[in-house]
């Protein structure tokens, strides 16, 4: 199974605000530390906040934090939220669909699959490995300026 990009962002974007929950982070901060496109993450934190993930504050130094704390946020559900098909065959159309033994161990496997990431919380995931922040893309002075201004975009 692989997951589409669209849940990768909106996990990219849960562990970033997860590093530092309280704090507010703006769409094109996060959107520079990882070098993707803005536009593709306001549709997702759009949407993540609509789902009560993040929270949205408007205002000069407004920007988005997480809802909840880490702990809260479990990868199964959050999974299942982002994603719009887990079919992992096309068996619908297939001819030997009611003879064949192979959806019923695919959707076992997909069971299998959610289950562990049922498992998991977002403050799992942080505390996995160390700080990534460091990986992050960094900005100068001269681009303290545009952070600060980016902030009031939302």
């Amino acid at each position: 199974m692989r997951l589409t990009r669209y849940t990768d962002f909106a996990l990219r974007v849960l562990l970033y605000l997860g590093r530092e929950p309280d704090q507010l982070a703006s769409i094109a901060e996060i959107a520079r530390g990882y070098g993707v496109s803005q536009s593709h993450l306001m549709k997702v934190v759009s949407d993540l906040v609509g789902a009560g993930y993040v929270e949205s504050v408007r205002g000069r130094h407004g920007g988005i934090r997480l809802a909840k704390p880490p702990a809260e946020i479990l990868i199964g559900p959050l999974v299942r939220h982002t994603e719009a098909d887990f079919d992992l065959v096309e068996c619908g159309s297939c001819r030997i669909a009611p003879a064949c033994g192979m959806s019923s161990m695919l959707d076992e496997a997909l069971a299998a699959f959610l289950a562990v990431l049922d498992g998991y919380s977002l403050a799992d995931a942080l505390a996995r490995k160390a700080d990534f922040s460091h990986l992050l893309f960094v900005p100068d002075e001269s681009d303290a300026d545009t952070a600060v201004a980016a902030r009031t975009d939302l």
